[in-house]
């Protein structure tokens, strides 16, 4: 008889061993220009399921907006579809050592943090975003000013316990929403304040990562820098928000995050050129995540502006639109009101992908539903889907696009992917269709 002490050894190591789950990279990832963080080139991910570092050089992060926690709690989150995750926002306020959160935020970053540690993902904290940015301008001016921002950066890093910290200046020497204060000194006071944090004892450990514009920082004279190379020294990565390229404010219907733009009739850019103006100043294509988007904008759009001739159904791409009616997207689209500048603004016109199924556009599986038009632009690469009976047009995100775009990211060598955003109960679509076009799978395994 098998000896009974064996058999309890046996069912206490399984109580006792704790599995840990880790995403593997590309299969033709390299990893030999791995640094520690500040270093350069630094992991900005969880490790390994045994603890190595043998797959640092990939990034599967998402965005978490907190204001939403209220009915959408970090435990809501897909972990095991990231190896890191980001809380949106903090924001900057006119006492430079103040930086602001929501109430919810307070409330849920820190289960966001305790969660992200159970499911060993790495947890990053954004400060800024379009109405969060008015003023780093102010925070980064001078010498006194960005001691004084840092202790509060590195004060919320010793609060919460957040693994690093991005900063999503939108935009550092041009601006954003429209009342941001702005100086001819933001990228090189910008620059020299990160210097500054990785020096610091706490900021030399923690991963830095910046959501970026589709053309690198601007100098002093306005327009984009050629070498942003010393920015890279001092970020572990930056992502680069490849969406809101077309919207309500273009001439046209246009692709909401084109992956390529030479065919559009306006090059307004894409994941393509804004790759080549990153790397082309000098900034390395491995510390560089491709943003992409889990929504889309709509357009109002004319039956016989959106198909084609003759009584066929194909829809047309770039369309004409009517400006002044814009359709509603889903229930977290933004109302009409002011916005932090006091200016009034319209609908946002924003449709999640969630969104879309719960508004009759696709079907549960991502497809177009019944009596949706449907049309796949192969030079953009993405989608649009149109209701001819509310007029109502949508550029957005599939599975097919989110593909595309992980193909890309490994040609290209870049360092992954970041999503706006993760909340939503069908996304799991599109980060399994990016992930498995990466070559990127979830792996287990247990230890004591």
């Amino acid at each position: 008889m098998f000896p009974f002490f064996l058999i309890l050894a046996a069912l206490l190591q399984i109580v006792l061993c704790e599995p840990k789950c880790g995403l593997v990279p590309p299969k033709n990832a390299i990893d030999s220009n791995a640094k520690t963080p500040g270093g350069g080139t630094g992991s900005g991910v969880s490790g390994s399921p045994d603890g190595s570092d043998d797959f640092t050089d990939v990034l599967a992060n998402g965005w978490y907006p907190g204001w939403l926690a209220s009915d959408n709690p970090p435990s809501n989150i897909s972990w095991s579809k990231y190896n890191t995750l980001t809380f949106a926002f903090a924001t900057t306020t006119t006492d430079i050592g103040t930086i602001a959160l929501d109430s919810i935020s307070q409330q849920a970053l820190p289960q966001f943090v305790s969660e992200g540690k159970v499911h060993n993902v790495s947890t990053i904290l954004s400060i800024g975003g379009w109405s969060g940015s008015m003023y780093f301008s102010n925070a980064m001016a001078t010498s006194q000013d960005r001691s004084t921002f840092m202790k509060a950066v590195l004060g919320l890093v010793n609060q919460y316990g957040v693994d690093g910290i991005e900063f999503d200046w939108e935009y550092p020497g041009k601006q954003g929403i429209g009342c941001n204060t702005v100086s001819s000194s933001d990228s090189a006071n910008f620059l020299s304040f990160l210097q500054e944090l990785r020096t610091d004892p706490i900021g030399s450990e923690l991963i830095l990562a910046a959501a970026v514009s589709i053309t690198p920082f601007v100098g002093s004279d306005g327009a984009p820098m050629t070498d942003v190379s010393p920015f890279a020294d001092v970020l572990d990565h930056i992502s680069v928000m490849n969406y809101d390229i077309w919207g309500s404010w273009s001439s046209s219907v246009g692709p909401n995050a084109p992956l390529n733009d030479t065919c559009a009739p306006t090059k307004d850019g894409s994941a393509v050129s804004a790759i080549e103006a990153w790397t082309s100043a000098g900034f390395p294509a491995d510390q560089i995540s491709l943003g992409v988007a889990a929504y889309g904008h709509s357009f109002d759009v004319s039956n016989s502006n959106a198909l084609g001739g003759s009584g066929s159904q194909t829809l047309k791409l770039y369309p004409p639109f009517n400006a002044g009616d814009q359709p509603h997207g889903d229930s977290q689209d933004g109302q009409a009101g002011t916005d932090e500048c006091g200016n009034q603004t319209p609908v946002g016109g924003i449709f999640n992908f969630w969104g879309l199924v719960d508004g009759g556009f696709l079907t549960p599986n991502g497809t177009a539903a019944s009596g949706i038009d449907y049309v796949f632009d192969n030079c953009s690469q993405t989608p649009f889907v149109y209701n001819p009976t509310s007029d109502v047009m949508v550029s957005y995100d599939d599975a097919t696009s989110f593909a595309a775009k992980g193909r890309f990211i490994n040609e290209m060598g870049l360092k992954g992917f970041s999503v706006w955003h993760i909340l939503g109960d069908y996304d799991d679509i599109l980060i399994d269709a990016i992930s498995d076009a990466m070559g990127i799978e979830m792996v287990c395994s247990s230890s004591s």
